[in-house]
C-alpha cells in the first residue's frame, strides 16, 4: 500500500506574451502597496527593467540591483536593509534564479530574527519560517529554474555551504511568465537554463516521494524541453520555442514538491564556489548522465516511460542520449571544462551528503559514491 501524501499547488501565474502589463495587478492581488525591485545588472544593461517601470507607472520604488550569480548572504543583508530603510512591503524579482532566489532570501531575512543559517533545511530551519515572510512577485527572464512557483531559496552562506531554505511561505504570490522577456537570452545561457528546467523534471520523476500530479507535470516539462530546446537554442528569436520553453521550466518547478535527487546534491555543492564561479544550469547538464547510470536498476519502469514521452527507442541508453543532448547545444563535455579541480571533488562529495536533495534520489548514495560520480562528470 502506497503511503498517503500531501499535496499542494499554491501558486498564481500570469502566463501569456506581454504578461509583464499585468505587473500592476499582480502587486495588488499580493497586497504590495510599495515594493524593493530586485534584479541583478544584466537586466538593467538589456532594457528588461525599463520594461517593468513602463508597466508600473507612474510607481518608480527602490531598486537593488546587485544581485550576484549565485545568491549569497552578504547580498541578502545588503537588499534587507535598502528594503527597511526604503520602508517597503514586499518584492518584485526580476531576472534568472538568482535574482528571485536573492529576493526570497530578502523576504525572509527582512521579517525574521537572525542568524540566516538557522532557517536551512538541514538545520530543521523549515518549521521557523513563518507566514510573516514579505510578499514577492516573480518575474523570470530565463527559461530554467522555476523559481518563479518554487517552495525554495538556494543562498550561499559566508562560510561557503550553498544551501536551502525551503518553506510554503516562500513561494511567490504571483508569477509572471512572459516568453517575450526570454527573446535577447544569449544561445548559451538559453542552453544552460533549459537542461536546468530539463533536470528538475527528470530528477522530480524520478524521486520515489508519491505524488502522481507532480509526475504527470514532470513527463509533460520534460516531453516540452526535449523537444523545444534545440530550437530555442538554434533561434531565440521563435516565440513558440520561446513559450514551450518557458512552460518547461514552469513546469519543473512546479513538481519540487517531490524534492530532486543526486544531480542536484552535487551542483549546490559545487554552487557555493567563488573560485571558479559555477552555473547552475550548466552543472546540471553535465552530472546528469552520471546519475542517469547509477540510479538506472532501480527505476526501471519510469526510465521506460521517460523514453516514451522523450520519443526514444525501447531501452536506449537515456545518459548517453542526454550527453548527445548537451553537445549539440554547445554546452561543455564536463566539469574539468567548465573549470573544476580534482581538488575540490572530496569537499563537493561531503557536502552533497549534507545537501537536502540527497534525500530524495532514488538510489541512496554514499560520500564514496559521490566522489565516483564527479570523477565520471569531470570529462
Amino acid at each position: 500500500m502506497k503511503a498517503v501524501t500531501v499535496i499542494t499547488y499554491l501558486a498564481t501565474v500570469r502566463f501569456e506574451q506581454g504578461a509583464i502589463r499585468q505587473a500592476p495587478e499582480a502587486l495588488a492581488a499580493a497586497n504590495i502597496r510599495w515594493p524593493l525591485v530586485v534584479t541583478d545588472p544584466g537586466i538593467v544593461r538589456s532594457g528588461l527593467l525599463e520594461r517593468l517601470f513602463d508597466a508600473l507607472r507612474p510607481l518608480q520604488p527602490p531598486v537593488f540591483a546587485r544581485t550576484p550569480a549565485n545568491p549569497t548572504e552578504d547580498a541578502v543583508d545588503d537588499a534587507a536593509e535598502l528594503f527597511r530603510r526604503s520602508g517597503c512591503d514586499g518584492f518584485v524579482a526580476i531576472g534568472g534564479g538568482s535574482s528571485l532566489d536573492l529576493a526570497k532570501g530578502v523576504a525572509l531575512a527582512a521579517t525574521h530574527p537572525g542568524p540566516l543559517a538557522q532557517y536551512a533545511a538541514i538545520s530543521g530551519g523549515i518549521g521557523r519560517i513563518t507566514p510573516q515572510t514579505a510578499p514577492v512577485v516573480a518575474i523570470p527572464t530565463t527559461a530554467g529554474t522555476g523559481s518563479e512557483v518554487g517552495r525554495a531559496a538556494l543562498l550561499t552562506l559566508r562560510d561557503g555551504r550553498k544551501l536551502g531554505f525551503i518553506s510554503p511561505h516562500l513561494i511567490p504570490k504571483q508569477a509572471i511568465c512572459d516568453p517575450q522577456l526570454t527573446f535577447g537570452l544569449p544561445s548559451q545561457l538559453t542552453a544552460a537554463t533549459g537542461m536546468d528546467a530539463l533536470t528538475h523534471c527528470i530528477e522530480t520523476y524520478l524521486s520515489p516521494r508519491i505524488n502522481p500530479p507532480a509526475d504527470a507535470i514532470a513527463l509533460d516539462g520534460a516531453a516540452r524541453a526535449w523537444t523545444w530546446l534545440p530550437r530555442a537554442v538554434a533561434d531565440g528569436a521563435d516565440p513558440q520555442a520561446r513559450w514551450e520553453m518557458m512552460m518547461a521550466a514552469l513546469e519543473g518547478g512546479l513538481t519540487f514538491q517531490k524534492g530532486l535527487g543526486a544531480v542536484h546534491g552535487m551542483s549546490h555543492a559545487l554552487g557555493g564556489s567563488q573560485d571558479p564561479v559555477l552555473h547552475h544550469g550548466t552543472l546540471n547538464a553535465v552530472l546528469l548522465p552520471a546519475v542517469l547510470r547509477f540510479n538506472a536498476g532501480l527505476v526501471v519502469d519510469k526510465y521506460e516511460r521517460l523514453r516514451n514521452v522523450l520519443g526514444l527507442p525501447a531501452g536506449s541508453d537515456l545518459a548517453e542520449e542526454v550527453t548527445l543532448l548537451t553537445r549539440n547545444i554547445g554546452l561543455p563535455r564536463g566539469l574539468r571544462d567548465m573549470g573544476v579541480r580534482d581538488d575540490m571533488l572530496p569537499e563537493a562529495a561531503e557536502r552533497a551528503i549534507l545537501d537536502h536533495s540527497t534525500a530524495t534520489n532514488p538510489r541512496s548514495v554514499d560520500r564514496h559514491q559521490y566522489q565516483e560520480l564527479l570523477r565520471q562528470a569531470m570529462g
